[in-house]
């Protein structure tokens, strides 16, 4: 008679702490701002990182992987931004990891508005190898490093996540130069203009926003490294964005921001790109670009032609 009750009494408790325990983690998620309050009740787990230090917290809810390979992930992703940028973009970062339904990452956004903040959801259920494969967490750490931008110039903002994200993974030895080279040729055509387009600032669609932005991120590196006869690319002029104390902690104009860039390098490729991009429907020939950079698809594999005219660039753009 005991042990019924004894059962009655635990599923009382579980019917009782369900809700409570949803209620707590929906306070993690609702709405589309982050919720530092709610943030800075959690306990924390300091990283430190190039130059700065991420604060990581986990909101309620349970992960299949233990923590410290979570934590692992989160440093993977941490070193390759730095190499990429030589820091850490920001000093201190809110880091929100929170559990939800299912395998792998399920997305993640990135605030400035109350200092550095990126919320990640993570499936409950992902294995390392989920992790080891995951783009979001080094993509929205990107983000980081740009100031914030009106709505109309969001396309930068996720064009440089995109075309980073991957080059920082390969130059900190998570990927291999190859694969990137290859999805790069696959999906950058989503980026071209549509009917109706008109420009980068002035069209709202998916692929213009991302591989748009991208492909301009790409023109431009290209561009750089000609004028620079190769020296510098816009992993340097980015770099020189930080150092001018830009992050997604403060609010710039995209004029400072391409103006402070180009001045990093010392050539006017970034306000010129924009000039000529931002409200127009420019198509560049990208089908006769990846033969120059020494790209080739046959049988479905890519084969790198390091005699090609821009072999020397596209080599170093993720060195």
């Amino acid at each position: 008679m005991s042990g019924i009750v004894s059962a009655v009494i635990a599923v009382l408790a579980l019917l009782v702490l369900c809700p409570l325990r949803a209620d707590a983690q929906s306070e993690f998620l609702r709405g589309d701002r982050m919720p530092y309050d709610a943030f800075d009740g959690l306990d924390k787990i300091d990283l430190d990182v190039s130059g700065g230090v991420i604060h990581a917290a986990f909101a309620p809810g349970d992960i299949s992987l233990p923590r410290d390979k979570v934590l692992d992930w989160v440093r993977t992703a941490a070193r390759a931004v730095s190499t990429y940028y030589g820091r850490f973009p920001v000093k201190s970062l809110k880091l929100l990891l929170v559990p939800v339904d299912g395998q792998r990452v399920r997305g993640g956004t990135t605030w400035g508005y109350r200092g550095a903040a990126i919320r990640v959801l993570l499936g409950r259920d992902s294995t390392e190898e989920d992790l080891r494969h995951d783009w979001i967490m080094v993509h929205e750490m990107v983000h980081l490093a740009l100031p914030d931008l009106q709505r109309r110039y969001s396309w930068l903002s996720e064009g440089l996540a995109v075309y980073i994200e991957p080059i920082a993974r390969v130059q900190a030895g998570d990927l291999a130069a190859k694969s990137i080279w290859q999805a790069m040729m696959r999906d950058m055509p989503k980026g071209l203009p549509q009917a109706a387009d008109q420009g980068l600032d002035n069209t709202d669609s998916w692929g213009r926003k991302y591989w748009g932005g991208a492909m301009f991120c790409l023109l431009a590196d290209i561009e750089i490294r000609k004028r620079t006869s190769n020296r510098l690319g816009l992993r340097d002029a980015m770099q020189g964005v930080i150092a001018a104390g830009g992050s997604h902690e403060v609010n710039w104009p995209i004029e400072r921001i391409l103006s402070t860039a180009d001045k990093a390098v010392g050539v006017d490729v970034l306000a010129n790109l924009h000039e000529r991009m931002g409200a127009h429907p420019v198509a560049p020939d990208l089908d006769s670009l990846w033969p120059t950079l020494g790209l080739t698809m046959r049988g479905g594999h890519l084969t790198f032609d390091d005699a090609a005219p821009l072999a020397s660039i596209r080599e170093s753009i993720t060195k």
